[in-house]
């Protein structure tokens, strides 16, 4: 490969999958540059603009179980729906699926081609290129709905170069502050960036920061909050949605274990209300969405007796709302908690929400060069949680086979703290099979 066409947007032809993502690991100086000035002239060269309408989905966390309810119950109403998200756990595929099926390796590369393409020597990081590849695929494949995935922040993030529909913002925590901020109220702003004026603006946080409120009403959003503008009532094993001029009752619990799911579940309805008279949805279809909504790594359960669950947790908010997930579904034994996490975030605010959850820990070190070292995160574990004994291996897979071998039948095994964990506890059970 020639130096010029290393660094023009000359189109490789022969690459694989493969080499299409390692080459774009290596096309722009840093992983992460926020700004839309270089992804918006990209996307104005290949005249992407969507007539379809798109639903932006943003937030700290909920919002790949959010994307997954909007994806199932637009399916289930008959769409031909684009989805896009971020991280993947497995294979690159998983961030971009139509009509519920992922990308082929075979459209990823024809897609990264048209991007090269038309970039000329405009510089796009991996994530930028990616979100201008499921766009194309989008276009064409013709579908009725695309649902995007932020994928940090939203006012500066790439997603951001596309008008959502509607657009969601599923909660505001800590998380990214090296990018957005060390406060909710920066944060808020930063994601708040997604609401456009005129269009619905679902807010799921029942708190929500000033700055994203004020956001919303300066720009002239049709700002709807939970709470005030809609609702999720449980009764039982049954749940009622009321919105602004629907109400959707007795519909069944989410398939997504957790109290919190409730929620996102509701900032779907909610978009799909506001959005009804052009992507219109009946009650059986949220019924079946509802029932067959599904996002990988959200209290995923792998294996029974015991019970090995992995969950994607990794914030101080999203460990919260897994130590309620846990007090909800009680088992017979001891909760044992595999835990690998990434140096950037917040490992002991992460570890005092589980305070007093969990019997025994096992610590690692997940596959990545921005991994925390398991011994550093064992120091911050005694500080934070308690006196529960407190092991240290060096990979996942390691200290998941420790946890097992000394859980009994009814004891539950618990591996969380990042994607990259639990991608490999997925990765090494694909292998066994």
């Amino acid at each position: 490969m020639s130096a010029k066409s290393k660094a023009s947007g000359w189109s490789i032809p022969g690459l694989s999958l493969t080499d299409w993502l390692s080459r774009l690991e290596r096309l722009h100086p840093s992983t992460i540059e926020l700004g839309l000035d270089r992804v918006r002239r990209v996307k104005d060269a290949l005249g992407l603009d969507p007539t379809f309408p798109l639903i932006v989905v943003g937030g700290t966390n909920g919002k790949g179980s959010t994307c997954a309810y909007l994806e199932a119950i637009l399916g289930a109403a008959g769409y031909k729906t684009g989805l896009y998200t971020s991280p993947h756990l497995l294979r690159y595929n998983e961030r971009v699926r139509i009509a519920g099926q992922e990308s082929t390796d075979a459209a990823l590369v024809q897609a990264f081609e048209k991007i090269d393409a038309a970039r000329g020597d405009i510089s796009l990081t991996y994530f930028e290129f990616g979100t201008l590849g499921a766009m194309a695929q989008f276009v064409d494949a013709s579908v009725d709905v695309a649902i995007l995935e932020v994928g940090l922040g939203g006012r500066l993030d790439a997603v951001n170069v596309f008008d959502g529909e509607a657009s969601i913002i599923t909660s505001v925590d800590l998380d990214h502050m090296d990018y957005l901020g060390d406060t909710r109220e920066q944060i808020g702003f930063e994601k708040a960036g997604i609401y456009r004026a005129g269009r619905p603006a679902i807010c799921a946080d029942p708190a929500p920061p000033t700055s994203l409120l004020d956001h919303a009403r300066r720009i002239g959003a049709d700002l709807r909050c939970v709470g005030r503008d809609f609702s999720a009532q449980r009764e039982g094993d049954q749940w009622t949605y009321r919105g602004q001029a629907i109400v959707w009752p007795a519909l069944p619990l989410p398939a997504m274990a957790g109290a919190f799911q409730l929620r996102n579940a509701a900032a779907a309805l909610a978009a799909l209300e506001a959005v009804r008279a052009r992507l219109p949805v009946s009650e059986a279809a949220i019924r079946q969405g509802l029932a067959q909504a599904r996002a990988a790594g959200r209290f995923q359960r792998i294996a029974r007796a015991p019970e090995v669950i992995l969950d994607v947790a990794h914030n101080p908010e999203a460990a919260r709302a897994l130590a309620a997930t846990l007090r909800e579904q009680p088992v017979a034994g001891r909760t044992l908690a595999v835990v690998g996490m990434l140096a950037d975030k917040d490992a002991g605010g992460v570890f005092a929400a589980l305070r007093g959850e969990i019997d025994a820990w096992w610590t690692c070190t997940p596959d990545s060069p921005r991994a925390q070292n398991a011994e550093a995160l064992a120091v911050l574990l005694r500080a934070h949680a308690g006196r529960a004994p407190v092991s240290v291996q060096p990979d996942v897979n390691t200290a998941l086979a420790e946890a097992r071998s000394v859980a009994h039948e009814g004891d539950r095994i618990l591996v969380f703290g990042s994607f990259y964990t639990v991608a490999a506890v997925l990765d090494h059970a694909a292998t066994q099979q």
